[in-house]
């Protein structure tokens, strides 16, 4: 193909990928992606279409080209549009790329809500506990704080330990619940105080946790706080404490 015909088979291609036939669609994502890194930038342009499947199918088409569309995905994480920077963000989630990490930490405080989430999730995708500080600091954003305990709980790095203490302790009932699982699945001994406090706590479900969390941890110290919670008001409470209690090795009176 020469040189002319490239960017008219693009321009083709990218008005397939408009097409309402998904079939058309499809081939058109799977088209550009062999085309490579020439169609690279119109796709990133494509990120800013009101069509949010628009949107979506250049993502999936820029992802195809793999790894040699990090660096151009970076870039657009710092775009004027939020619609690409929130594209690219999910983009460099689905490429997996360690590279990624850094400029979605950043995207983490971006003025969009749509970015941010999407910056996120990718960081979830990606797995990596470089992460970690910046999704510590993202605990304070209200919009995000659910998600972000759960991706810590995920990534279990133990530098989260002291912001899910702060969590588990804190007025957000979503976050007191991820915190309390997170904190038995690190493993950290720092979380056994807070945890044992939580058994008191207003939501079932942070109180389950926190008794699952003390029996990971081994923590002995927690018998008598959890005999209380053999009578919980909610059942699933008091079943999951019978078998916590029993793996700390107490025994009831005969």
């Amino acid at each position: 193909m020469s040189d002319g015909e490239m960017p008219d088979r693009i321009d083709q291609l990218i008005s397939a990928l408009r097409d309402d036939n998904e079939a058309l669609r499809d081939h058109a994502i799977a088209s550009l992606s062999q085309v490579g890194e020439e169609a690279i930038g119109p796709l990133i342009g494509l990120m800013a279409d009101e069509d949010v499947l628009i949107r979506e199918a250049a993502t999936t088409a820029v992802v195809r080209i793999g790894p040699a569309a990090v660096d151009r995905l970076i870039d657009a994480v710092e775009d004027d549009e939020w619609a690409i920077r929130e594209q690219a963000a999910s983009g460099l989630g689905k490429l997996k790329d360690p590279r990624g990490v850094e400029p979605l930490v950043k995207a983490l405080k971006d003025k969009d809500g749509a970015v941010r989430t999407a910056a996120v999730w990718a960081l979830e995708r990606i797995g990596d506990s470089r992460a970690v500080p910046g999704l510590v600091d993202a605990l304070t954003d209200s919009t995000l704080r659910e998600d972000v305990a759960r991706v810590l709980k995920k990534i279990g790095d133990s530098r989260a330990v002291d912001a899910l203490i702060e969590g588990l302790l804190g007025n957000n009932w979503m976050v007191r619940r991820h915190a309390a699982e997170a904190l038995g699945k690190i493993g950290d001994h720092r979380g056994v105080g807070p945890l044992i406090e939580s058994l008191k706590d207003e939501d079932w479900l942070v109180r389950r946790n926190a008794a699952e969390s003390l029996a990971r941890l081994g923590a002995k110290q927690a018998i008598d706080p959890l005999l209380p919670l053999l009578e919980d008001e909610n059942t699933m409470v008091q079943e999951t404490v019978e078998g916590v209690l029993a793996s700390l090795g107490w025994k009831s009176a005969p």
